[in-house]
């Protein structure tokens, strides 16, 4: 008798731990809530029990990396991990029951899930979507996706490249309202900052300053919870310090010492030209990267087209230097070409006589005073004739005639002086030459002190938009 009730006792066990071990398997779980792709209760609505209950989700975005950032077209490109938790009210179990099962992962595609979407994605995900959810036994079901966002942001390019970028990622449902969905975060800015920092992995060229958590609640039903991630990130100026900013401020200092070069010849002009040029290039270049519109002209911008409006004022002096040199030559070329006349003349009359200098009257009489080539032995008063008595008393009245008329003469002369001095200074040898340097001496100093004022300009403000 005790026999039988041992080996009874022994079947009892057997079969009790037989049952125990089938309940310690993830099917007797799914067996137990009734999880199979023919049970469509679980994926085809809103998983509450009363429908006047909203479901709750929370969202979690971890900033992965930075992919890329267009200025152009005004477009952000992140990796981020999103995180997608709600409760399904149908599923629950006892851990307890199932060997302390408390979590299952199931296919994507056989619960419901919220339909969010992100307001400033332009081009769908190129990621694919995780095959698999989890569910834990309070009835709490969680979606991981890693993404990455092609999306929209408004870009600041006033201080590029000394600038801070923000973009947000607004995440909301697509056609659920809030009496259905209420979506909320599931970190507040610090934590969503420090996680981000933790995870990741590459950022371009910008430096990852934090992420703000903000959620936008609808006050209306029928309107839906917004909830804003926005993404603060500064970017990294020594590419383009390196292989923009310094060249143009290069080609500035050439321009500068470009007045070093003489006047005299195109060479100036000529390197002046090639400066210009080469600034003209780099703009073109700039606007490839920068947005075409904007706010605020980029300082940028301003950088260049100022230098470029620098370059070009200098270039116009030495254009109008070069031209007042050039009057010069040609002025001293025409005084030296009527000196060469001249003396050509000279030397032809004096080939038929020395100088013949005569004065004559209406009473057909002549002084003349000629000179020849005498003999050393003959006096000059041997040569002079002998002026009449009868005509002396006459030509003394003609010359104090002439003596006055030439005194009213001086005065007239003393009188226009004034109007005619820069006349005749205009008329003197290197005149303009002289003036050419004076102009181009005070020109080089304004020159520098504009160019000085322009810069500590923009580098201040570069400075204060960078902090």
């Amino acid at each position: 008798m005790m026999l039988a009730g041992f080996f009874f006792l022994l079947v009892l066990t057997a079969v009790d731990g037989q049952s125990s071990a089938a309940m310690c398997s993830y099917q007797d779980v799914l067996n137990y809530l009734n999880l199979t792709r023919n049970n469509e209760m679980y994926y085809m609505t809103r998983p509450v029990k009363n429908y006047k209950h909203p479901t709750h989700v929370t969202l979690e975005v971890l900033l992965y990396a930075i992919l890329d950032v267009v200025e152009k077209d005004q477009k952000f490109i992140p990796y981020v991990w999103t995180v997608t938790r709600w409760t399904n009210e149908y599923i629950s179990w006892d851990p307890d029951n199932f060997c302390g099962i408390d979590n299952i992962s199931l296919p994507n595609e056989i619960f419901w899930k919220p339909d969010l979407t992100i307001e400033e994605m332009t081009e769908r995900d190129k990621a694919p979507p995780s095959p698999y959810l989890t569910i834990n036994s309070k009835g709490d079901v969680e979606v991981q996706n890693d993404q990455v966002l092609v999306s929209s942001c408004r870009m600041h390019t006033y201080s590029f490249p000394f600038d801070i970028q923000s973009c947000n990622l607004s995440f909301k449902s697509v056609i659920h309202t809030a009496k259905e969905i209420r979506l909320q975060p599931s970190d507040n800015s610090s934590e969503a900052t420090e996680w981000s920092r933790e995870v990741m992995r590459t950022q371009y060229e910008w430096l990852f300053i934090n992420m703000t958590v903000s959620t936008n609640n609808a006050t209306d039903p029928s309107g839906q919870d917004i909830v804003i991630f926005t993404i603060n990130m500064k970017r990294r100026p020594v590419l383009y310090i390196v292989n923009f900013l310094l060249p143009v401020l290069f080609f500035l200092c050439l321009d500068l010492a470009s007045f070093l070069i003489s006047d005299s010849g195109g060479e100036k002009l000529s390197f002046k030209v090639t400066v210009l040029l080469a600034v003209t290039v780099l703009q073109l270049i700039l606007n490839e990267i920068l947005p075409s519109s904007s706010d605020k002209i980029p300082l940028i911008a301003l950088y260049c087209i100022g230098n470029f409006a620098l370059m070009m004022l200098s270039l116009l002096e030495t254009i109008f230097v070069m031209y007042l040199m050039e009057k010069d030559s040609a002025a001293s070329q025409a005084t030296m070409a009527d000196e060469d006349r001249i003396l050509s003349e000279d030397c032809r009359k004096q080939g038929e006589a020395k100088c013949c200098s005569c004065h004559r009257e209406e009473h057909n009489w002549a002084q003349c005073a000629c000179f020849y080539n005498v003999p050393a032995v003959e006096t000059p008063t041997e040569l002079l004739p002998v002026p009449k008595e009868g005509n002396s008393t006459n030509l003394m009245e003609e010359c104090d005639t002439l003596e006055k008329l030439s005194e009213g003469l001086r005065e007239m002369e003393k009188t226009l002086s004034l109007l005619l001095n820069s006349r005749k200074d205009e008329n003197k040898p290197g005149y303009w030459t002289r003036v050419a340097k004076t102009l181009n001496r005070v020109f080089f100093i304004l020159y520098v002190n504009v160019v000085s004022l322009f810069l500590v300009f923009i580098f201040l403000n570069w400075h204060m938009a960078y902090g």
